[in-house]
């Protein structure tokens, strides 16, 4: 098998208009809440270290209350999501 070698879209040049920036707050939000569901279901519960094999991880907490680390990653992740939806040629409008 050949290596994997990952080509993601150069959003780099992107500038979200200022409206845009601020749904970012909002889907990094809902984001961690995914993750956190997802975790969760698998029998995840929260702990003060990560613990594979115990099922525990810190992060298990609301978003708020995340490491200023933890959010900056979920806010890039929507970030990125939101400068390819651009990138694409989608308008994202507010109703």
């Amino acid at each position: 098998m050949n290596q994997y070698i990952p080509k993601p879209v150069d959003v780099s040049a992107i500038v979200l208009p200022k409206e845009l920036e601020a749904l970012t707050e909002k889907l990094a939000e809902n984001a961690h809440e995914v993750w956190a569901a997802g975790r969760i279901a698998q029998g995840w519960t929260y702990g003060e270290k990560r613990d594979d094999v115990e099922k525990k991880h810190p992060c298990l907490v609301p978003y708020e209350q995340l490491p200023e680390s933890e959010k900056e990653y979920d806010r890039n992740t929507a970030m990125n999501t939101l400068k390819l939806v651009v990138a694409y040629g989608y308008n994202v409008v507010k109703k």
